[in-house]
């Protein structure tokens, strides 16, 4: 049978492993959060700005519109490297 002591450690050690599992999804939500705020921020703020913004991207060609995306991920990448 395994010592108090021994017990005890392996308690303390499965619960922070509970909460940094928790703390990751934790800030992955707060990351799902932000994004989704900062996504409302432009059409609230002028609708018809957004819908103008929306029209030039569905004219915009495959090539140029995977361009856009890939900039923005890379951009995100960094920043996320920079804050951590």
């Amino acid at each position: 049978m395994p010592s108090p002591e021994r017990l005890i450690a392996a308690r303390i050690a499965q619960t922070r492993r509970g909460k940094e599992t928790r703390g990751m999804w934790h800030e992955l939500l707060i990351g799902l959060a932000l994004m989704l705020v900062i996504e409302g921020v432009a059409p609230f703020l002028s609708p018809s700005l957004m819908r103008q913004a929306l029209s030039t991207m569905a004219q915009m060609d495959d090539r140029s519109l995977r361009l856009s995306g890939l900039l923005s991920m890379v951009i995100g990448v960094i920043l996320l490297y920079l804050l951590r």
